[in-house]
């Protein structure tokens, strides 16, 4: 991704986002502007969110569309993952309104302009966020669901699944996503498969 503004404060970013009405991520004084998404990407995060919520009714937590802004504070870094899950109270930094510190599981459905983005240096950013338990990253061009799971000793374990019949599973918060739901009604183009499941 590439800046649009440098050099301007939290107050200009803030500034910036209610006069345009437009997402942006903001770091180290540099504003990034969110990337529109596909309907496929689209389709895929709201039938993450659909079926998280319906699981996670009578439970401590809660999930949030990509329109919550995340704080992750060791990096300076203000965000829009595509969804997240918070448990218990919400917490709010006190500097730029509406924005949480504290998600469960924090969600990015993968694209083609930000995947390497997305897997590298804002994957390890939000792992220092202290209160995530599970990062997932999905895929949009084929059945692929990765989940980043915060171990008792504080390292990460990665898991993965990759057919249409199986689970993500986040044991952190109790919830077990089929990725028949998590891809429902998404059209696959065959010429999109991975090299490697082509051998």
């Amino acid at each position: 991704m590439s800046a649009v503004l440098k050099g301007i404060t939290i107050a200009q970013y803030l500034e910036h986002e209610s006069r345009t009405g437009e997402r942006h991520e903001y770091y180290r004084g540099e504003l990034f502007a969110m990337v529109g998404s596909t309907p496929r990407h689209a389709l895929i995060a709201a039938n993450f969110l659909g079926e998280a919520t319906q699981l996670l009714k009578g439970k401590p937590c809660i999930a949030y569309t990509g329109d919550l802004r995340i704080k992750v504070d060791s990096a300076g870094l203000y965000t829009y993952p595509d969804a997240s899950i918070v448990c218990g109270e919400l917490q709010l930094d006190s500097e730029v309104p509406n924005t949480a510190l504290n998600p469960a599981v924090l969600i990015e459905v993968l694209s083609e302009s930000t995947e390497r983005y997305d897997r590298g240096q804002k994957s390890a950013f939000y792992r220092t966020i202290p209160s995530l338990q599970a990062l997932v990253l999905i895929s949009q061009d084929r059945p692929l669901v990765e989940c980043f799971t915060r171990h008792t000793s504080g390292g990460w374990l990665l898991t993965d699944a990759r057919q249409l019949d199986a689970s993500l599973v986040l044991d952190s918060i109790g919830i077990s996503l089929p990725l028949s739901e998590l891809y429902r009604n998404v059209q696959f183009d065959p010429v999109e498969h991975h090299p490697a499941e082509r051998r």
